[in-house]
């Protein structure tokens, strides 16, 4: 297939065939990440995506059952834009059954319930959306482009439209200094936002970045390991989404964990006390990553 650039995916994407329709980040000035930095964002001519889908097709079609839609926040495109290739997708993948994508508050708040029933209707099922926090602070200092509330109408617009939410949250955004705020307004806003899947991520500081660039100068601190794992018991703790799957598998992670919440909240806070006393071992640094 065709790609422009490096191609980033959520881990339950990993089956998936990765369809690059945008390049890019439209909104970009995320603090701590440098996924899209080399990339100047813009829609994929529209010939060259489907062309990439006959492609797919050609070659998979039998096999292919998932659809990521990349890069960094498809959802921008328009509903002229979607739609031909949420129709070829159909109707080249017959064993399609999910199509999905990463989104933004921004991108969500932008579009109309009508908007987004109408791309639930031609397939779109499942949106990727990364909070990161949900302290309004922390939210500005990351320059995530929306707050706690703006987070919550759009979760709600995506719920009304009948598309599956799965929100991301990072350990260690607030730094050492909002630890506590970032971590307990994370849980409540998970809850309010009440996602299918809800996962956890570990910040990691990208040289580069104008994160890493306030750690240099003193003005951000990441927590340590202790830290980074007492964040994600508290949220645990703490969340209360109505039934939603739970994951802390990504690379970046030092504990990989797995269960429903809130059925399996005991069980993951006692695994997680293990791993502050050291009773189980965590992910080697060398094992870790992006």
């Amino acid at each position: 297939m065709r790609y422009e650039g490096s191609i980033y995916r959520p881990p339950s994407e990993a089956n998936s065939y990765i369809l690059q329709a945008t390049v890019g980040c439209s909104w970009n000035h995320c603090t701590y990440c440098d996924m899209y930095r080399d990339k100047k964002f813009r829609v994929r001519a529209q010939a060259e995506t489907l062309e990439d889908i006959a492609m797919a097709a050609s070659a998979y079609g039998e096999r292919i059952d998932k659809v990521f839609v990349a890069d960094g926040d498809a959802l921008v495109m328009t509903l002229d834009e979607w739609e031909p290739i949420l129709r070829a997708c159909r109707e080249q993948f017959p064993r399609l059954r999910r199509v999905s994508a990463y989104a933004t508050a921004r991108n969500l708040n932008e579009k109309s319930e009508a908007e987004l029933r109408q791309l639930r209707e031609w397939g779109l099922s499942l949106l990727y959306i990364g909070p990161e926090s949900g302290d309004d602070v922390t939210l500005k200092r990351i320059a995530k482009g929306a707050n706690f509330a703006e987070h919550v109408t759009a979760a709600q617009k995506a719920h009304a439209a009948d598309i599956k939410l799965s929100a991301i949250f990072l350990l260690g955004a607030g730094g050492t200094e909002r630890s506590a705020e970032h971590t307990e307004a994370s849980a409540r806003l998970a809850s309010a936002m009440d996602p299918r899947f809800v996962s956890c991520l570990t910040l990691t500081v990208v040289p580069g970045t104008p994160i890493a660039k306030l750690e240099e100068t003193g003005r951000f601190e990441l927590p340590d390991i202790m830290g980074l794992l007492r964040e994600l018991r508290t949220f645990v703790d703490l969340a209360r989404p109505t039934d939603a799957i739970f994951r802390s598998n990504h690379a970046s992670n030092y504990l990989p964990l797995a269960g429903r919440l809130p059925r399996d909240r005991e069980r993951i806070v006692q695994v997680l006390d293990a791993a502050l006393s050291g009773e189980i071992p965590l992910r080697p640094e060398w094992a870790r990553g992006l």
